[in-house]
């Protein structure tokens, strides 16, 4: 597989990689900066502690064997030696693990940086008095060539005063730096191995969601829906699967009803065409010459062409607002007053289909909306009730004010044929394919209630419709108004 230095897997396995490496390096850079001072720092403390005990079990206890023996163990486990002196310079103990090394049995020509001879008792004697009872000196062995430290301190007891002094090597730094660096390798070498796994892991299991995704994408490009996301365990990736699923789901819906739009429309074109070539034809092979004949089927012409403008319009306003390029021209408005115009203006179709309306508005209702978009919804919603009621039944046009004053509601409600159950999710649809919504007529394009949605849901209105088979349908909208609405007559 080829090298990607900009997918996800190598960029995460690189970043971890080089952090890993990072830490390591500053720790050993903090290790080699600070061992030495620490390793220094923590001798010092412990020829402090080895004096406390040296003074507890030599003066303290009256230095009797047991007590000796131990302090002579504690000289061996910390590598130091002990010269105890009294007030007359002389050594009335002492213990020794450093042999040769031991700056107390040193001449003063081996011992470089030291303030006073260490093998003359009375002069070390006379150094820690004049320092306060207690020195730290840091000096050199040139004898055993290391650097050592020589801590005194002055101990007042009931037999008289004594004074102690230990002595303890600083070094083999040397060896100690050496010992770390080559272990220090060989931990930065498992370090590096270490986290290049984990980070390869980590990064196939970050990426293996994602690559599988994308492979699933591409057939959204060849119009496959049969994609599935996966998102693995994590929840990004999980969300993201989902989202997409989704998306593909929507696609799939879309896809289909492209289809089915494309379907439609060359069905709708199709037809009418076909009726004006005929018309046409007969027109230039029989009718010419007879008016009455001529007349009629030119009619028939014009009818299919107004059809088709109608289609045109139809198709060309639901696109423009489903785009969400549709600008509305809200005002205030009477509601109530408007209904009363449509219906007004259908009372031919209303008579002519053997039906009556009844109307429950109040006298006046003042609404904040697109005048002329809202009285289309009112409209296609009193045309579908009057093709599918049957003669002598009453159509219910209701309008309110509900309850909390801001939501105005409008209702139309038939005793037709009604809606099934399954067609209603499909009403809104361009051309559904529900027995009752689509018939071509001269009319209908099919596209009204397809326009009706557009248009509410431009306005951000609730709408839908309550149908059943056999007892008529009931199609409603509700309108939320803006609380700085005002009656029109107090405006």
């Amino acid at each position: 597989m080829k090298l990607d230095r900009h997918g996800i897997r190598f960029q995460i396995w690189f970043f971890y990689l080089l952090f890993a490496v990072l830490i390591v390096l500053l720790l050993g850079v903090l290790q080699f900066s600070l061992i030495k001072p620490y390793y220094r720092n923590n001798q010092i403390r412990t020829v402090r502690e080895v004096s406390a005990e040296i003074k507890r079990f030599i003066i303290d206890e009256n230095g009797n064997p047991e007590s000796i023996s131990k302090a002579t163990q504690i000289t061996v486990d910390n590598n130091v030696c002990v010269n105890i002196i009294n007030d007359r310079g002389r050594v009335v103990y002492e213990a020794d693990s450093l042999g040769s090394g031991c700056v107390f049995h040193a001449s003063v020509k081996d011992i470089e940086n030291s303030p006073v001879a260490m093998n003359d008792g009375r002069a070390m004697r006379e150094y820690l008095l004049t320092n306060n009872n207690e020195i730290s000196i840091n000096l050199n062995n040139e004898r055993s060539r290391q650097e050592m430290v020589v801590y005194g301190q002055t101990i007042r007891a009931n037999l008289g005063n004594f004074y102690i002094f230990v002595n303890s090597p600083l070094e083999p730094m040397d060896s100690i730096v050496e010992f770390f660096s080559q272990q220090y390798l060989l931990y930065t070498v498992i370090v590096v191995v270490i986290a290049s796994v984990v980070s390869v892991l980590i990064s196939r299991s970050l990426s293996d969601p994602i690559v599988r995704m994308q492979k699933e994408a591409e057939k959204l490009t060849h119009a496959d829906y049969s994609a599935a996301f996966n998102g693995g365990a994590y929840t990004e990736t999980k969300e993201l699967a989902a989202t997409l699923n989704g998306a593909t789901e929507k696609l799939a819906q879309i896809d289909e009803l492209r289809k089915d739009l494309i379907a439609n429309v060359s069905h709708d074109i199709k037809t009418p065409l076909t009726s004006i070539k005929a018309y046409a034809e007969m027109i230039k092979d029989i009718s010419g010459d007879i008016p009455a004949k001529r007349e009629e089927h030119l009619d028939v012409i014009i009818s299919e062409a107004d059809y088709l403008n109608q289609l045109v319009s139809d198709m060309s306003e639901l696109s423009k607002m489903q785009s969400g390029n549709y600008t509305l021209h809200a005002a205030n408005f009477d509601l109530a007053m408007k209904i009363r115009d449509i219906i007004r203006n259908n009372t031919v179709l209303i008579d002519e289909a053997g039906l009556r309306v009844e109307t429950h508005l109040p006298d006046l209702l003042t609404v904040y909306a697109d005048e002329t978009k809202i009285a289309q919804v009112i409209y296609n919603f009193l045309s579908n009730a009057i093709k599918h009621s049957p003669e002598g039944t009453v159509i219910e046009v209701t309008a309110y004010r509900k309850n909390d004053e801001e939501t105005v509601r409008v209702e139309v409600r038939d005793h037709g044929e009604g809606i099934s159950e399954a067609d209603l999710p499909n009403i809104w649809d361009r051309y559904q394919k529900s027995s009752r919504g689509f018939s071509r007529s001269i009319t209908s394009t099919g596209l009204g209630l397809a326009i009706v949605k557009a248009i509410l849901d431009t306005h951000h209105a609730r709408y839908g419709v309550e149908s059943k088979l056999g007892e008529g349908s009931m199609f409603w909208f509700e309108l939320v108004q803006p609380s700085e609405v005002e009656d029109i007559e107090d405006a």
